[in-house]
């Protein structure tokens, strides 16, 4: 899909109806959030190029960011994707241990070795750790991050097994820098953050690993490992608004401004529907007939795309356990308003 209107600077919002959005359905929408959804602190909901609804609560504004979780995962998808279309890495069948020479694994350690560039982007390579029970606290205290995470890398359970790693997405990171000599950071405002009209992210260090350096207000720019590789699968903080033009980046194929950013091939090999619902770093879902992506981080952070509605919605949330699922908010007040 391309289009001839793009986000500028100041980009405004537009009356609903002038979208084919019910703005009388849409006004159920605040209330509902204040009632049920409060963490969240800001709202951007993009039709057809143009922002149909914008709101921020907790004394937030168009201009703050947040820190947006494992959202940060997504857009290292897209960071890998362009990398390898510009040839700094082979494919996504690449090995990862092709990357790490300096690293030697024990010689009866196979299935190490096989693992790939696809797998740590699907989810599928195997860890010793309980799916959805990372010790990603433990990882944040060792002082070779990608050491620790080659040595857990393999181990246990079998390759194309689905099981959900933050770690592993951080040795994407550390490929992307070793692949290109920048790291994701700098590689993401050159290639992707600038040419979408974002502000460059600036780099960030954290002093310590308590819960609130890594889920809190502490958190700005980009965090990264004790090495200077970017967090690869948190640690980004972004606008609404800005989270709000990746998402529409997706939506249009990776288009903008009369410049192919991101190859199309890319965008549609990365959200094809399998049985493990979650392409290369992006969740998938299809419901009533409608299919969505999503770029999802803890609190209730979420880049939601829906190609057929042409419609993406953007949220930025205060991290707390357990928050209210952000899809049915989507579903139940938002998707209703979208009359065609």
């Amino acid at each position: 899909m391309r289009r001839n209107y793009w986000p500028t600077a100041e980009w405004k919002a537009v009356d609903p109806a002038t979208l084919s959005i019910d703005s009388a359905r849409l006004s159920e929408l605040e209330p509902r959030i204040i009632s049920e959804y409060s963490n969240i602190n800001g709202i951007v909901i993009v039709r057809k190029g143009y922002i149909a609804y914008e709101k921020y609560y907790h004394g937030y504004g168009p201009k703050d960011t947040h820190h947006v979780a494992s959202v940060t995962k997504s857009i290292l998808s897209a960071l890998i994707g362009i990398a390898i279309d510009a040839g700094y890495m082979k494919s996504v069948d690449q090995k990862v241990l092709d990357f790490f020479p300096e690293y030697v694994p024990d010689a009866d350690d196979r299935q190490k070795r096989e693992i790939t560039i696809r797998h740590l982007l699907t989810m599928t390579a195997p860890y010793p750790f309980e799916d959805w029970h990372e010790p990603l606290d433990k990882m944040c205290m060792q002082p070779d991050w990608v050491k620790y995470t080659l040595d857990m890398l393999g181990q246990k359970g079998s390759i194309g097994a689905f099981k959900y790693s933050t770690a592993g997405a951080h040795l994407l990171s550390a490929i992307l820098t070793r692949s290109t000599g920048k790291s994701a950071r700098e590689f993401a405002n050159e290639h992707l953050f600038q040419p979408i009209g974002m502000k460059e992210i600036p780099d960030f260090e954290m002093k310590s690993f308590g819960f609130e350096d890594l889920f809190g207000k502490n958190v700005k720019g980009w965090v990264h490992d004790p090495s200077n590789y970017s967090t690869g699968g948190w640690g980004l903080t972004l606008s609404p608004r800005d989270m709000a033009r990746f998402g529409l980046l997706y939506l249009n194929r990776g288009f903008w401004h009369n410049k192919q950013l991101i190859s199309e091939a890319w965008i549609l090999e990365s959200i094809v529907m399998n049985p493990n619902k979650y392409g290369y770093l992006w969740w998938l879902r299809e419901e009533d007939g409608i299919f969505a992506y999503s770029a999802l981080g803890d609190g209730g952070n979420v880049i939601c795309c829906i190609p057929e509605k042409d419609l993406v919605i953007a949220i930025a949330s205060e991290f707390i356990m357990n928050p209210h699922d952000r899809w049915t908010l989507i579903k139940e007040c938002i998707l209703p308003a979208v009359k065609d």
